[in-house]
């Protein structure tokens, strides 16, 4: 069995493993140095604090998602950016697609607007998750990263929570998850 529910910092070292094969031997991160556990304390403690979920299958991690800014202007608060990894043994039993279901959920109550993914190119079963859950293209960057000997393309995909964004948007506000800590 499955559970889905927010990460707690003591959870970043079983994030960390989770990520690590894509840091090592994937262009799905252009993160070259694998990040710390205090790294990852840090992101899923930042503040404005936003939603960071791990899955866990017989007391591991078994994948994560998280939203982070989209950018780092005001003007761009009701955007983020999000991403789910999964460990190799859970890849195409229909975790990610939980993962983001519960993420989506989450992002759309804090009042934020606009949701993107950020995929490196080509990966198709990245492509066909995102697109499963309401992403569409918006749009490529050739060869925006260069990774394990090779240039690669970049693929924006993008979601509206809301059919008509308004002109005076409400400030989105911070997530606050029941028995996780706030950052110091």
């Amino acid at each position: 069995m499955v559970t889905i529910r927010a990460a707690h910092p003591s959870d970043a070292a079983g994030i960390r493993a989770v990520y690590a094969p894509f840091v090592a031997g994937s262009p799905s991160t252009f993160e070259e140095e694998l990040p710390t556990v205090e790294d990852f304390h840090a992101r899923i403690l930042a503040s404005p604090r936003r939603p960071w979920l791990v899955a866990e299958a017989e007391g591991e991690i078994a994948g994560y998602a998280y939203a982070s800014a989209h950018h780092s202007r005001a003007s761009y608060r009701w955007s983020v950016d999000t991403s789910v990894y999964l460990a190799a043994v859970h890849h195409r039993r229909g975790l990610g697609r939980r993962l983001y279901d519960e993420l989506i959920a989450e992002v759309r109550t804090l009042g934020y607007l606009n949701l993107y993914a950020c995929i490196t190119l080509p990966n198709a079963a990245s492509v066909a998750l995102h697109t499963a859950v309401g992403f569409r293209p918006v749009g490529v960057f050739p060869r925006a990263g260069y990774k394990l000997g090779a240039w690669h393309d970049v693929g924006w995909f993008g979601l509206a929570l809301i059919d008509e964004h308004p002109a005076n948007p409400a400030e989105p506000r911070p997530w606050l998850p029941e028995g996780v800590p706030a950052a110091p």
